[in-house]
């Protein structure tokens, strides 16, 4: 089989050479990319490691949270990847997480879903909930800012996530009220 630009021997030249040529590009492109973004994410509480740093704003905080009602469990070690901790992380599975940051900084509880689904493998799999349905209480009052509550130390957050594959009807029978 004989490929486009590749029958006559100076076609064959020109097309290799625009091929050598635009890997050369777009692996330069991409190598220049992950050097700008890692440039400008060294200071980004959300990307970089804490095991180096200084930190003198630490907080903690207890998260309960459910999945179509059931309870799930917080792992231990969400935010910690072999060498590197994070600024929200927790130690072991009682619900804790705890966040430090070189200075005060404003966290939100979507920081840790956030840490939770990028940094662990089979993460929480916060794209597969209605965020319409589901609901974020501090303190035991419903937040109007979801995801977007402050993370505050000593606060208790619980977290009633509804999947998008969930069917309600489950929850109700069909049989008429009490007579």
């Amino acid at each position: 089989m004989f490929w486009p630009g590749m029958g006559d021997p100076t076609k064959r030249r020109k097309t290799l050479k625009f091929l050598v040529i635009t890997a050369i590009i777009g692996i330069s492109v991409g190598f220049t990319s992950l050097g700008v973004q890692q440039y400008l994410n060294r200071d980004n509480p959300l990307r970089v490691c804490i095991d180096d740093r200084e930190t003198l704003y630490k907080i903690s905080a207890t998260l309960e949270l459910y999945v179509n009602g059931q309870k799930v469990e917080i792992p231990a070690n969400i935010g910690i990847v072999e060498r590197c901790t994070h600024t929200l992380y927790t130690l072991s599975r009682d619900g804790i997480i705890y966040a430090e940051w070189d200075e005060e900084y404003p966290f939100e509880i979507g920081h840790f879903f956030w840490t939770w689904t990028t940094y662990v493998d089979g993460g929480f799999p916060m794209r597969d909930m209605n965020q319409d349905k589901s609901k974020i209480f501090v303190n035991g009052k419903e937040s109007p800012l979801f995801i977007n509550a402050p993370l505050i130390d000593g606060y208790h957050y619980k977290a009633e996530f509804i999947s998008k594959a969930y069917d309600e009807s489950k929850d109700r029978d069909f049989l008429p009220p009490d007579v």
